[in-house]
């Protein structure tokens, strides 16, 4: 096995040796894997420049990764449940067990209301990103680095920024938000930084002009003096807001992020088989998850067919992916920096569907699953996605025909596609603010939906559905085939009736295009910046009502039982700079008006909530009966129906 040793650092009570009902008590343990695959194996093809990586004398390549692990002294329910860390943090307990936003990271795993340790989950988290901060928190992976000499082509590594403020300097590292810094800096190699370049835009797709080489230099900001270093870029004026810039340069070392990839595969492989793992005999299935950056990740996972291991064995039974949309990402080519997020490269790639198709653009068919097909070892997979995954531009592109724009059904025998009507990017918080920790700024306030019960009773429905044999509800994603479906244009259009609602300018909207990546490309070794090869694919949005909610997907029962306006994207404050783009994760939330009165004096056409409803009880009692229908539809759990009540009473006094 590819996983060869585990050294234990930490093993203790979780919580003290806290007793949850129904799942009881829980142990907690930390340790470093040690990986050695083969780098001609058959299992290993496709991870790019693994061939290039030092070997040891039996000619395996080896690495070492951060795990974490919560067994239930009991055994549990027989299933683990193995997350991605993302940005090497443990958000598990956040989205399913409705624990607190932790800012800044911390070793601390919280438990939130326990929803996963009630139900007797094993968990686990694997470290598989090599720039994450260490020493800390953090979970990563020491990845094999390639000598510059083993390297007969190179490419430059590709950081995007998008600044919120004017500031003088910025670390190199692609996901820096804020005043946080969320990953090591990538200094650029030494004597070689005159071949940079630095290129500004004005969104997306704009026009790259060039900033001249003597207006910018590898630097920081030291109280107000420059400092010549290589971790850093400083530009005389400073970086304008709303501007996007891209910084081209060659890094002093060359990791292999595609190893990534291949710790997920092997300590699942490990801790669901192998006499060693410290949970040997006690899980029957086991089901991979991860948002975001790391559901992007999994998709990335299932493209290359990894779910069969070194010795021929399926892994995953289960994979739950959430809000990636459409996109895949930088986890498996020469100089990838895994945390890029819109900057079009590799992850912005055909194919984006789970079934093959054509693509005219290309003329290369293709679709997500098949290599894993071919290879064997298919898992059941459910996607889940937010309206923000949408007004992106990509979600839609996992379900529609390239080439007719048509609807095109997940593969129902191994894929479920879930929407989660009305919700941004990460679940919403109350109080309202229209500013993030992280310096974003919008032009409403947030959307403030908070969709993890949908999640829970998901994550629930697959495990049923491998374990039981269990069919999990239909997909529920927008369709054209019953009119859920629209164009951002003509969505945009309808809710121009709402007044204070701030809409994108449709020519700032972000699309997806096919890419040239240049000639060495299907080596994992890019030109950059890619450069548009054709025609933007098509894009499609789920559909709104009169109150600017979406009629498409499952609805919380706080957005179907509307005090307000919720929608999937949110324009960038005009103090941002980028004038009538939208913030890429974010959604808005705007209120219905508290009566009459003040409805018609903002001339809103939207019924106040005075107008709809009898009082604060009769708002409750139609909530709980939303929740109850979809108790009947599983998309909820009926222990999450008085949550939903929770949920839409503070929202409700938010409003009204």
């Amino acid at each position: 096995m590819s996983l060869e040793t585990f050294q234990i650092t930490r093993r203790e009570p979780y919580l003290d040796g806290r007793v949850f009902e129904g799942g009881g008590a829980y142990e907690r343990i930390d340790g470093v894997a040690t990986y050695a695959v083969d780098p001609e194996h058959a299992a290993n093809a496709g991870i790019v420049d693994l061939p290039l990586a030092p070997r040891d004398a039996d000619g395996r390549v080896r690495y070492a990764g951060d795990v974490t692990i919560l067994r239930p002294l009991s055994g549990g329910n027989r299933t683990l449940l193995l997350e991605v860390p993302n940005r090497g943090n443990r958000v598990l307990q956040r989205n399913m067990n409705r624990a607190p936003f932790d800012l800044m990271p911390t070793d601390e795993i919280q438990a939130g209301d326990g929803f996963l340790q009630r139900h007797g989950w094993t968990l686990a988290w694997v470290g598989w990103q090599w720039d994450v901060p260490k020493p800390g928190p953090r979970m990563g992976l020491e990845a094999p680095r390639i000598p510059q000499s083993a390297l007969n082509a190179d490419a430059p590594m590709q950081l995007r920024i998008q600044p919120n403020q004017r500031r003088a300097d910025y670390p190199l590292t692609d996901h820096h938000v804020g005043a946080i810094g969320n990953h090591q800096a990538i200094p650029a190699r030494e004597g070689e930084e005159g071949e940079a370049r630095l290129l500004v835009r004005d969104g997306i797709w704009g026009e790259a002009r060039e900033i001249p080489r003597e207006n910018w230099r590898f630097a920081r900001e030291d109280n107000g003096a420059r400092v010549a270093d290589p971790s850093h870029i400083h530009l005389d004026g400073g970086f304008e807001p709303g501007k996007v810039y891209d910084i081209l340069y060659a890094p002093a070392e060359c990791p292999v992020p595609g190893t990534g990839l291949l710790a997920l595969r092997d300590l699942g492989a490990w801790l669901k088989g192998d006499a060693a793992s410290p949970i040997a005999g006690d899980i029957d299935h086991a089901v991979a998850q991860g948002i975001s950056q790391c559901g992007r990740f999994l998709r990335s996972f299932i493209e290359r067919g990894l779910n069969i291991d070194e010795a021929g064995g399926q892994v995953f039974d289960g994979i739950l992916v959430h809000i990636a949309g459409g996109r895949r990402g930088e986890f498996n080519h020469r100089r990838g920096q895994p945390s890029v997020q819109p900057t079009p490269s590799f992850g912005h790639l055909f194919p984006f569907a789970d079934a093959a198709q054509k693509d005219p653009r290309t003329g290369r068919t293709a679709g997500l699953l098949d290599r894993q097909r071919t290879k064997g070892g298919m898992a059941k997979i459910f996607y889940t996605d937010t309206s923000a995954e949408y007004w992106r531009g990509d979600a839609s592109l996992s379900h529609l025909s390239l080439a007719d724009g048509g609807d095109v059904e997940p593969p129902a025998d191994e894929v479920r596609r879930y929407l989660f009507a009305s919700t941004q990017h990460s679940p919403g918080v109350l109080p309202f603010t229209d500013q993030s920790p992280f310096g974003t700024h919008g032009s409403n306030h947030f959307n403030v939906v908070d969709y993890r019960p949908l999640l829970r009773a998901a994550l629930t429905n697959l495990r049923d559905w491998i374990r039981d044999g269990t069919e999990p509800p239909a997909s529920v994603m927008p369709r054209q085939s019953d009119g859920t479906a629209a164009t951002r244009e003509a969505v945009a259009a309808k809710l121009a009736a709402i007044p204070a609602l701030a809409r994108p300018d449709p020519a700032a909207l972000p699309w997806i295009y096919p890419l040239d990546l240049g000639e060495l490309a299907e080596r994992g070794i890019p030109a950059l910046p890619a450069t548009r090869d054709g025609a933007a694919y098509p894009c499609l949005v789920a559909d709104v009502d009169a109150d600017g909610n979406e009629v498409a997907g499952i609805a919380m029962p706080d957005v179907s039982v509307a005090v307000a306006t919720h929608t999937g994207f949110n324009v960038r404050h005009p103090d941002s700079g980028g004038g009538g783009q939208i913030l890429e994760y974010v959604g808005l939330t705007l209120p219905l008006a508290k009566d009459r009165a003040a409805r018609e004096a903002a001339g809103d056409p939207r019924p106040s909530i005075a107008e709809r409803y009898a009082s604060r009880d009769d708002y409750l009692r139609r909530v709980r009966a939303a929740a109850e229908d979809l108790v009947a539809q599983r998309h909820l759990l009926a222990e999450d129906i008085e949550v939903c009540a929770e949920i839409a009473a503070e929202r409700y006094d938010a409003c009204a």
